[in-house]
């Protein structure tokens, strides 16, 4: 994970206008750059497709792929994270209250795939993040070992 070059606080509107905005997230007014390799991202991918199948046919919620971004943190309003893959429950959002822009509301799952240039404990901060804000289950993948690592409150 690095952080882009930034002289000034980049806010989240900024960060929405900008036309390569799925490459980053927005961490203490600074961006952070997603740096996704090919076969993370197709693991984001297909976990992706087998969960959004699995929720739509049984009418659970939304799935949301990696652009998806999460405004939902109490100790940084402006933060912004997008999970690889995120899931909300149907009774906590309606296609009415789906915002234009960030969610406001934690996920009820966050799905981090670990990408081949990202340290673990990058993720884990991540990983804590997420719980903090209320997220109820986070998924953290290593792709090329197959490991799956649950966390939960």
């Amino acid at each position: 994970m690095s952080i882009a070059e930034s002289r000034t606080a980049v806010t989240p509107d900024d960060l929405l206008a900008m036309p390569d905005s799925v490459s980053f997230e927005l961490v203490n007014g600074q961006l952070v750059e997603r740096e996704m390799g090919y076969h993370s991202s197709r693991v984001g991918g297909e976990m992706y497709f087998l969960l959004r199948r699995h929720c739509g046919d049984h009418g659970l919620g939304w799935v949301a792929p990696a652009d998806a971004g999460f405004r939902c943190f109490p100790d940084d309003p402006d933060k912004v994270r997008k999970p690889d893959v995120s899931f909300i429950r149907a009774d906590r959002m309606s296609t009415a209250d789906e915002p234009q822009g960030y969610v406001t509301i934690a996920p009820d799952l966050a799905v981090e795939v670990i990408s081949p240039h990202e340290l673990f404990g990058d993720v884990l901060v991540k990983v804590n993040e997420y719980l903090s804000a209320g997220v109820r289950l986070v998924w953290v993948i290593e792709p090329n070992a197959q490991v799956v690592h649950v966390y939960g409150p």
